[in-house]
């Protein structure tokens, strides 16, 4: 019996990533993104493997979620899987520079689009039950502090406590939920953040040899097919050239 795997942001970086993967083991997918030509290429391309419906949309739309949900085919009606790996970054400035708009992005897109997916996916994923899972996309940034992270890892630090929270709700149904806390990446992910700025975005990674989103998607490929009594609670990865900075201290000059 095939299973299926409902994706959210799935027409770049982890989630593109995580489509192919699990089309490759035959994995019947519903995959939602903004971009609707990208989302039809990769449908079009993944469909050559296995089963796929795609959903044009945005996961901070609450109404657009809710009726593309309702309204899914009914051979994707239960659910193995769900990644919610639609999430983004935007700016680097310190928090008195930064854009209030991109502070309600980044709250709508991370955390309320996060919870919409969840709660409007949770009954077909308790209708499946024992072995059934929920992976969200944290950040090390969840659980670290650096110049620049205000809003961004603050929403990371809420997919984590949620995720904590799910657990316990959810015992006795038998699905499990792992909150992935990913450290430096290379993806679009990061484009996006430096706004479009390639020259930015090449000296972040250069030399670096960074995570790649196929690590991820091997990484929750491993999470969803570990045997149905184990529950991956949380797993942090970085990069073996990424560690930690010690506390910035600020001195008197006078």
């Amino acid at each position: 019996m095939s299973k299926t795997l409902f994706i959210t942001g799935a027409t770049s970086g982890f989630g593109e990533a995580c489509a192919r993967r699990f089309a490759r083991d035959g994995w019947k997918l519903v995959l939602t993104g903004r971009r609707e030509e990208r989302l039809n290429a990769l449908c079009a391309e993944l469909s050559k493997q296995t089963e796929v419906h795609g959903l044009v949309l945005d996961v901070r739309d609450r109404k657009a979620m809710e009726d593309a949900i309702a309204s899914l085919p009914p051979s994707f009606a239960t659910l193995h899987g769900l990644i919610n790996n639609a999430g983004l970054a935007l700016g680097v400035d310190p928090a008195p520079k930064c854009d209030l708009d991109d502070w309600d992005t980044m709250v709508d897109t991370n955390i309320k689009g996060l919870m919409y997916s969840t709660r409007l996916l949770l009954p077909r994923l308790i209708g499946h039950g024992r072995g059934a899972s929920i992976v969200n996309l944290g950040s090390i940034a969840g659980n670290y502090p650096y110049p620049g992270s205000h809003v961004y890892g603050a929403t990371k630090a809420f997919v984590k406590q949620f995720s904590l929270n799910l657990r316990c709700d959810l015992q006795g149904t038998g699905v499990r939920v792992s909150n992935i806390e990913p450290g430096l990446c290379e993806s679009e992910f990061s484009l996006v953040r430096f706004a479009g700025d390639q020259a930015r975005y090449d000296a972040t990674y250069a030399g670096a040899e960074p995570i790649q989103p196929e690590d991820i998607a091997e990484t929750i490929f491993w999470v969803l097919n570990a045997p149905a009594h184990i529950n991956i609670n949380s797993l942090e990865l970085m990069p073996v050239s990424q560690t930690w900075a010690g506390f910035a201290i600020e001195r008197n000059k006078a």
